[in-house]
């Protein structure tokens, strides 16, 4: 495995030395749509990295899941294949301290965060992903400790109607289309896909459908848009959740409604949203035996909110107000409810000639089980030139206790109702490139938790309980580096992604630790888009991983995609070394395996 590491070294330098020759492709023109104030992308004051549709139409990617394995810092834990069940981290923290937005909307589990990429979008209706490092509290209130992934839809006029079919290992079944039209002023699209697989081990097969809509009314005035995304998931959970535990099955839905639009008055813009999202878990512990242990939680979340920016002589104010209620009926956890919400003002101030740029601001968090808190930051970012930009954030971050946190009731694991949120002060220093042949972000970061959450135990025998035990020091540097080049007539690209964290437990009160400290260490991450005769791509991902535990892996994926008129071929190959690794408990990640893909376009 090191081996394979430092071969994966030489052939990075060869390529840096001897292969850029072309500019990387422009991020001007993308807008950041997860700032509350719509900044240019080489404008902004964060870490911020953007997954375009052109990347994911390169990648050897299938679904979300991988491809947001293939970001440095990004910690994508898997149980199973096809992104069966999967949980989401960012710069060591756990996987109930990231939020998922999609166009904008908050999508969080009140549950847990094990639910949140159960509303996991087929990549065939992406735009593009905007990913936040650090904290993002300010703009999106609590649960945003570490970060924030926003997925950008498309519409109807960024798709070609296209059907596709793919078979492989495991017989993996993969059947999407996606169709859009334009009636007059309104825009419509589509999106069907159903997933399905006997599994990779005993009673891990699965069986997904996703559906998804948009439309846009009113285009030639002011776009209405409404958006309507449901995910269903059926699957064997053999030692999921329990290491003894083979027959362990799962069903999540996940819906989502949306409607939004722009108002622009002026130097006043609003953007008005209402969304209804629900979640839909049933676990049992016995497959084909219910009345042994069976879990059914439904929740239920309503909400508006309101973004405003207002711009004058002195710069631009961001301010808005978002609005929820959330309800919950579970067996295990009782009926809950809170209302939830989030009032937050920033201004940007420019000075120097625009060059120096200043963003104090401040979001105020209300949960009806909780106490209000206020979360403030900064962003300061300083051109030197047309290359070069440094930049600085520091802000206060909190995350609520989940109801499985605070009232769960299991065999194994148990709540408790005394907890207090997490918290944590984080500081980031940068410096963006932005050159002719390369473009290259590096960032300093440090994170200093507090009463941070964890299931814990005096005795081996004893129950799990959640506590709020540690507090934690987490400091790390990750770059970033896109360089696209080109070999013969060709154009090729190449992505580069590194992430080290260090970690420092300064307060342990139990003897056994469920979670606290399994972060990446070591996280390298590379892509590479490669093309030599008319027709056929070629792309490769490298992943390397070093875990807190000591454990490392190195693992590579490709596809080859072949374009003829009106028709795509892939061929898809995952793990191709057959490396032993597993991502999170005990579960043993899948070998090698293969999925040939046609897909048509009309």
């Amino acid at each position: 495995m090191k081996i394979r590491f430092k071969l994966f070294t030489i052939l990075v330098l060869f390529l840096m030395k001897h292969g850029l020759a072309q500019m990387v492709q422009p991020l001007d023109s993308i807008t950041i749509k997860s700032s509350r104030i719509d900044l240019p992308f080489k404008q902004n004051s964060r870490t911020i990295s953007i997954i375009t549709s052109e990347t994911i139409n390169e990648s050897p990617a299938t679904n979300l899941v991988e491809l947001l394995q293939q970001e440095a810092g990004i910690d994508v834990r898997r149980q199973g294949i096809y992104g069966m069940q999967s949980d989401l981290y960012v710069r060591g923290g756990s996987f109930d301290q990231t939020l998922l937005l999609i166009d904008g909307i908050k999508v969080e589990d009140p549950q847990t965060g094990h639910h949140t990429l159960n509303i996991a979008l087929p990549l065939e209706v992406i735009k593009r992903i905007e990913i936040i490092k650090g904290p993002a509290a300010r703009i999106f209130g609590q649960n945003a400790f570490t970060g924030a992934i926003n997925i950008v839809t498309k519409s109807n006029d960024s798709i070609k109607n296209n059907a596709g079919f793919q078979l492989g290992s495991y017989n993996q079944q993969h059947a999407a289309a996606t169709l859009g039209t334009r009636v007059g002023n309104t825009n419509l699209m589509g999106h069907a896909s159903v997933n399905s697989s006997e599994g990779y081990r005993y009673n891990t097969d699965f069986n997904n459908q996703n559906f998804f809509v948009k439309s846009s009314f009113n285009t030639a005035v002011n776009p209405i848009e409404v958006l309507a995304t449901f995910s269903e998931r059926k699957f064997g959970g053999n030692q999921f959740y329990a290491i003894d535990a083979k027959e362990q099955y799962e069903e999540t839905q996940s819906s989502l409604v949306g409607v939004s639009t722009t108002l622009q008055k002026g130097n006043l813009k609003l953007s008005p949203q209402l969304y209804w999202k629900r979640n839909q878990d049933m676990y049992l512990y016995i497959r084909n035996n219910p009345s042994v242990y069976r879990n059914l939680h439904i929740s239920n979340k309503i909400g508006g909110q309101i973004n405003a920016a207002y711009s004058s002589n002195i710069g631009v104010t961001g301010f808005g107000i978002d609005l929820a209620k959330v309800e919950m009926e579970s067996n295990r956890l009782g009926h809950r409810n809170r209302w939830m919400g989030t009032l937050f003002v920033e201004h940007r101030f420019s000075f120097l000639d625009n060059a120096l740029d200043v963003t104090p601001g401040v979001s105020v968090g209300y949960l009806s089980d909780f106490e209000t808190n206020a979360f403030p930051g900064i962003d300061i970012g300083y051109t030197i030139n047309e290359h070069f930009r440094v930049y600085t954030n520091a802000g206060y971050t909190y995350r609520t206790p989940t109801y499985n946190d605070l009232y769960y009731v299991g065999s194994r694991d148990e709540g408790n109702e005394n907890l207090v949120p997490e918290e944590a002060i984080s500081q980031e220093l940068g410096l963006k490139y932005f050159g002719d042949k390369m473009s290259t972000t590096i960032a300093f970061f440090n994170r200093d938790s507090d009463n941070l959450i964890d299931y814990t135990k005096d005795n081996e025998e004893d129950k799990w309980k959640s506590n709020n035990l540690t507090s934690l020091n987490t400091r790390g540097v990750e770059v970033q580096l896109s360089a696209p080049f080109k070999l013969g007539q060709y154009n090729q690209s190449f992505n580069l992604g590194y992430t080290h964290l260090n970690e420092d437990l300064k307060v342990v009160r139990a003897n056994f630790s469920k979670y606290i400290i399994n972060s990446l260490n070591h996280h390298l991450t590379a892509r590479l888009k490669s093309q030599f005769t008319k027709n056929l791509t070629h792309s490769f991902v490298y992943k390397y991983a070093e875990r807190a535990t000591g454990e490392s892996y190195s693992v590579v994926d490709a596809q080859l995609k072949l374009l003829i008129p009106g028709l795509e071929l892939t061929v898809t190959a995952n793990n191709i070394f057959n490396t032993d690794y597993v991502e999170t408990g005990i579960v043993p990640m899948p070998k090698g395996n293969v999925l040939f893909g046609i897909r048509g376009f009309f």
